[in-house]
C-alpha cells in the first residue's frame, strides 16, 4: 500500500538561503569550467608516476607528487641524461612549472629537441638552463649544437646561418661556449641583478613562452632570456620536450605542477 507523501515547509529565510547557494554554486562552477577551458593549460605530469615520459629510472622518479632526477656517488653520469615527454613534438606552446635544485645540480628544459639514437635518453635542441648556483639560470643553450644562444639578461636575434650544416661547420662557429651568429639587441637587466630574484634551494617558477621563432624565458614573473632565431639552417620549428639531469658531481632537481598550453 502507497503511503501519502508528507512535505515540511521551510521558513522562508531558509528557501531564500538554499536558493542562493545553489545559484552561487554553479555560477561558481560554470567560472572555473570556463576560465580552464580559456587558460587552456594540461597537466603533462601525474604527480605519482612516469606515465607519459620515458626516463630511465636509475635518474628519475615520482615522489610526494613531484618530478625528481638524482644523481648518486654510485650513479655518476658519463653523458647527460633526460626524462622525455612522450606527448607529442609542441611547436608553439607555453610551459610552465617551478622547480628546485641542490646548489650542485646542473639541469634543464629542452623543447623543440631532436632525440639522439646513437645516445639512450638524450636530446639535442633549444634549453631553458637551470643550475644549483644560479649562474645559468634562465639562460637560452643549445644542448649539443650552437651552446649559448642568450645569456641571462640578453635579448637576441641569432644571425641566418650559411655554413656546412655539419658537426664540424657548428663547432667551428663557436667561440667561449657561445655561438658567434648571436647579436645582442637589448638588454633585460644584469645578469647579477636579475640573479637576486632566484631563490637558492627553494621552489622557482618558471614559463616558457615559444612562438614562432622568437623564444622566451621566466622565472617567477620575469624574463630572463628572449632569442629570435633567424637561423633557419640549425633552428627547429618543433620537436621533443624533455628534463635534463647534467654530467657532474651528485645532485637533485625536483619539478612540479608541469603544465603546457598548445598555441
Amino acid at each position: 500500500m502507497l503511503k501519502k507523501a508528507t512535505f515540511k515547509l521551510l521558513p522562508t529565510g531558509l528557501l531564500l538561503a538554499a536558493f542562493l547557494t545553489s545559484s552561487v554554486t554553479t555560477v561558481c562552477v560554470g567560472q572555473s569550467k570556463k576560465k580552464d577551458k580559456k587558460d587552456g593549460f594540461v597537466s603533462i605530469f601525474d604527480g605519482k608516476s612516469l606515465k607519459g615520459w620515458d626516463g630511465d629510472p636509475t635518474y628519475w622518479r615520482a615522489e610526494n607528487g613531484v618530478l625528481v632526477g638524482e644523481i648518486t656517488p654510485t650513479t655518476l653520469l658519463k653523458t647527460n641524461n633526460f626524462i622525455i615527454w612522450k606527448g607529442g613534438q609542441p611547436a608553439d606552446f607555453e610551459l610552465k612549472g617551478e622547480f628546485n635544485i641542490t646548489e650542485s645540480g646542473n639541469s634543464g628544459i629542452n623543447y623543440r629537441s631532436e632525440q639522439l639514437t646513437d645516445i639512450p635518453h638524450a636530446l639535442r635542441g633549444y634549453q631553458a638552463d637551470i643550475d644549483g648556483k644560479n649562474n645559468y639560470t634562465g639562460q637560452n643553450y643549445e644542448e649539443r649544437k650552437r651552446t649559448t644562444l642568450a645569456y641571462r639578461g640578453q635579448k637576441t636575434t641569432i644571425k641566418p646561418y650559411d655554413g656546412p650544416a655539419t658537426p664540424e661547420g657548428i663547432r667551428a662557429n663557436v667561440a667561449r661556449n657561445a655561438w658567434k651568429g648571436l647579436n645582442v639587441t637589448g638588454s633585460l637587466g644584469s645578469s647579477d641583478s636579475l640573479k637576486t630574484l632566484i631563490k637558492s634551494n627553494d621552489w622557482n617558477s618558471f614559463h616558457l613562452i615559444v612562438k614562432g621563432n622568437k623564444l622566451q624565458h621566466y622565472i617567477n614573473g620575469v624574463l630572463m632570456s628572449e632569442v629570435t632565431d633567424e637561423d633557419t639552417v640549425n633552428g627547429a620549428a618543433k620537436g621533443f620536450l624533455g628534463i635534463q639531469v647534467h654530467v657532474g658531481p651528485p645532485m637533485k632537481v625536483q619539478y612540479r605542477n608541469l603544465m603546457i598550453k598548445q598555441l
